[in-house]
């Protein structure tokens, strides 16, 4: 079906500080509802900002999904539903792609259009996708996060799919394997940072949503 358009969809916005909170919420709110993902976009204040559209009933339920994650997370969530977008306020809410040239990555990031799909589709798409789980290790400072991401990769066989920069000295590091894998690996590297810096998340998600994985680093 085609994507909704600014016009002919709610808009709804969930903010959160810190990358995993983020896509742990994301996660939960494509299992969810069906919607379309829009932009994500990260701030200066260590902050991830989720952009979605669809039908306001999907949109609001997505979005209260996503907070009450959030929130159980320590992410300190912010959460908006716009019934109808004004054309003058989409031109202020939708960004270009930006590369941040301090944290040498983008700050506003686009799904690929793989990962917006109905509910049916969305379903079948989860169930056959190959990375059984993702694991997330985020600290503030970089000492910390290289020791937990060592520790782990030693403790199981996992990959290391990328590292994701907030800014503020917050960093991500992504792993992927089978759940297992990734849960021994991340309960290996929690205790890891301690002493080293500030442990901001460690969590695993398991059978990714499209849009978490559209997403990585």
């Amino acid at each position: 079906m085609p994507a909704p358009t600014a016009h002919s969809s709610a808009f709804g916005v969930l903010e959160t500080t810190g990358w995993t909170p983020a896509m742990v919420a994301l996660d939960a709110m494509e299992k969810t509802a069906t919607f379309e993902l829009w932009q994500v976009e990260l701030n200066d204040f260590l902050g991830t900002c989720i952009k979605i559209r669809g039908a306001v009933d999907q949109v609001s339920t997505a979005i209260d999904a996503g907070y009450s994650v959030a929130e159980r997370m320590q992410g300190n969530p912010f959460r908006s539903v716009i019934s109808q977008l004004s054309s003058g306020g989409t031109k202020g809410i939708e960004s270009r792609v930006e590369f941040n040239q301090l944290i040498q990555q983008n700050v506003v990031k686009l799904p690929t259009p793989a990962s917006n799909h109905t509910s049916d589709d969305r379903a079948n798409s989860v169930s056959k996708v190959s990375v059984q789980a993702l694991g997330f290790i985020e600290t503030q400072g970089f000492t910390a996060v290289f020791e937990a991401i060592d520790t782990a990769c030693k403790a199981a066989q996992v990959e290391v799919v990328g590292k994701e920069k907030l800014g503020g000295g917050y960093v991500t590091i992504v792993i992927r394997g089978d759940v297992a894998a990734v849960t021994a690996a991340i309960e290996a590297a929690r205790p890891k940072v301690d002493g080293l810096g500030k442990l901001v998340a460690a969590h695993v998600i398991a059978r990714p949503s499209p849009s978490v994985l559209a997403l990585l680093p």
